[in-house]
């Protein structure tokens, strides 16, 4: 970090993290209480899939864009200003009580613009970062901080647990991150596209054919899933139990993602990446049975428990997921690579996890708040499921170094 230009490229990126984490830090975790403050908790689990269902669309597009047409950074910049104008536009017609479907339609134009973002924000990163594994974790803090500051400000100064102006904070912390991006360093396409395959991102599918890959993004895909009732159903849990800041304590797993992401550059430096992942799937599974041991005996602590825990096994998981990707792809296909790790991650994975979720929730859960134990332990059996695929399909490759290999 002694290279002013270093320091000043690494600056620039925690800022725009920041920003970038911030926006979703103030609606996401109170979107399904603002929805049923609205008499519309029917339609939680349709906003819910919306999201994943746009990320099977833009990711794949946007990361083959930074690959072959556009800067990476002109990209995000214009997908910032439209994300936040659709997301304002959502809020607004919520809250003038507009047909619910006005909300569905900005919110999923929203989820197309900002689909690519994070991706994005990864490919400049690990462009312009000397030493990913062990920098990128700690600018990527910037976005678990700014989601932190968002959840406090939300619940104690702004009190939105369950307005829409939750949505208006999001879109103008999305305008700042915006305004900030203009300055992010130049990341140019390395690509070519040679077919129409190309321009539209499919070509990130041939990664499938090699056999770690294809395990990682099925695992990845299927551990996604029961990911989904986090935001969904993880802070209505709080509210039957008696939390009345459930915007605020969602924040814990933020605040354990930082200490995780302090960790996690050395954890890959002293071990295989099938190792780091095999622990974040671990944890995941004790992550969730904690949740469904709250829902036997109705003691908030464990919930909580859980709750901080989820913040370390996502950091292990998919910090390392993108350092891994960035690593064992040639240079004209790493944002497509990306690109592929959200569709997954944020598209298929969370589109079947909604209607899952929305089913277990409709099916276990009564209005008294019984049946929370059913609900998480089926979540946590199928991240298990995971955990076994993954210890016997994944095989590795031997070598010294993250550049050459897994480890």
């Amino acid at each position: 970090m002694n290279d002013p230009k270093l320091g000043k490229s690494f600056g620039r990126l925690w800022i725009v993290f920041f920003f970038q984490g911030m926006s979703p830090g103030f609606w996401l975790p109170a979107l399904t209480n603002i929805l049923k403050a609205e008499e519309l908790a029917g339609w939680v689990p349709l906003a819910f899939i919306i999201a994943p269902v746009c990320a099977l669309i833009s990711p794949l597009i946007g990361g083959a864009l930074a690959d072959q047409r556009v800067a990476a950074n002109r990209l995000y910049v214009g997908s910032s200003l439209v994300a936040a104008v659709m997301l304002a536009l959502a809020f607004w017609s919520l809250e003038n009580h507009w047909n619910p479907w006005w909300f569905i339609g900005f919110l999923g134009m929203y989820s197309l613009a900002s689909g690519p973002m994070w991706g994005l924000l990864a490919t400049i990163s690990l462009s312009h970062l000397p030493n990913g594994e062990k920098q990128f974790p700690l600018v990527r803090m910037g976005a678990t901080l700014g989601w932190v500051v968002a959840g406090l400000v939300a619940s104690y100064v702004l009190r939105v647990d369950v307005s829409p102006s939750a949505g208006y904070a999001g879109a103008v912390a999305r305008l700042v991150a915006c305004g900030f991006a203009i300055f992010l360093p130049n990341t140019p396409p390395l690509g070519r596209a040679r077919s129409w395959k190309g321009l539209l991102g499919f070509d990130a599918f041939k990664l499938l054919k090699e056999r770690d890959h294809c395990v990682f993004f099925v695992v990845t895909t299927v551990f996604s899933i029961p990911l989904a009732a986090f935001y969904m159903y993880a802070p209505e849990h709080l509210r039957m139990l008696g939390n009345e800041r459930p915007t605020a304590t969602m924040t814990i797993a933020q605040l354990s993602e930082i200490a995780a992401m302090f960790l996690v550059g050395g954890m890959m430096g002293r071990f295989r990446v099938k190792t780091v992942l095999l622990w974040a799937l671990g944890m995941s599974v004790v992550r969730f049975g904690m949740s469904a041991y709250a829902g036997f005996t109705d003691l908030e602590n464990w919930h909580i428990t859980g709750i901080a825990l989820h913040g370390v096994c996502y950091t292990f998981y998919f910090i390392t997921a993108q350092v891994f990707l960035d690593r064992r792809v040639e240079p004209g296909l790493r944002g497509q690579a990306q690109g592929l790790l959200a569709l997954v991650s944020g598209g298929l994975g969370p589109f079947i996890g909604a209607y899952l979720c929305g089913w277990l929730r409709a099916t276990y859960v009564g209005v008294n708040g019984e049946g929370w134990l059913p609900f998480w332990g089926i979540l946590a059996s199928i991240i298990a499921i995971c955990f076994l695929g993954f210890a016997v399909f994944y095989r590795g490759l031997a070598g010294k170094s993250v550049e050459e290999s897994d480890r």
